[in-house]
């Protein structure tokens, strides 16, 4: 497998508030809403238990909503898809508040830690979300979807590993990753052969994209 070298990291991109996140991702007043509720939902509990860094949290704008809502440009059309390590719900719950209404969209968040689940439950039933709470691991479920997503979940060649069945099924992967992209995808080629290129994010222009569009077999190491 060949990477490209990505440019060189940028300085981090400005702050965005509500009205920015809403002009760049063409959000209806509903799905606004929503995201409000879910900003301070994850306010509160953050709290109490580990989410998201604390200092991340006046910046949920750009860092966590449009981090998250960039992937459904990467696969408009898709409908099925899976968040491993789902967590704070980013990008799951944001993906499901973006495509809720939409015939067919549905995300399954699936993350193995049950505190962390019963959050993602609260807020699926409060905003009577399109999406699935799974508490296991992501390798022990059957599931069929058209993309499967994670963000700082594990390092890729890990979490290639948890991906596998949903790969191996058909499914392309979307994995929100930093600036030392490169480095993981060589590791993870040491572990199993693939194909993936790597997407600029537009919420950070230190950010990358790993899509993985083919998972071959394990490699002996």
């Amino acid at each position: 497998m060949s990477v490209a070298a990505p440019p060189e990291p940028l300085a981090p991109a400005a702050p965005m508030d509500a009205n920015g996140f809403a002009a760049v991702s063409g959000a209806t007043p509903a799905q606004m809403a929503d995201l409000e509720r879910f900003r301070v939902r994850l306010a509160e509990r953050n709290a109490v238990m580990n989410l998201v860094g604390p200092a991340s949290l006046p910046d949920f704008w750009s860092r966590h909503a449009w981090d998250s809502a960039q992937l459904l440009r990467l696969a408009p059309d898709a409908r099925a898809w899976a968040d491993l390590g789902a967590g704070a719900g980013l990008p799951g719950l944001v993906l499901a508040i973006l495509g809720k209404g939409v015939i067919g969209f549905h995300v399954d968040l699936v993350e193995s830690m049950t505190k962390r689940c019963r959050f993602l439950s609260e807020v699926v039933e409060e905003l009577t979300l399109p999406a699935t709470v799974h508490n296991t691991r992501a390798e022990n479920l059957d599931l069929t979807v058209e993309i499967v997503t994670a963000r700082a979940c594990a390092p890729l060649h890990r979490l290639l590993g948890y991906a596998r069945p949903y790969l191996q099924s058909g499914a392309t992967g979307l994995f929100l990753k930093g600036q030392d992209v490169v480095a993981e995808m060589k590791e993870a080629a040491r572990h199993w052969e693939y194909e993936a290129d790597v997407v600029p994010s537009k919420s950070d222009p230190r950010g990358r994209i790993v899509r993985v569009r083919r998972l071959g077999r394990a490699r002996k190491t």
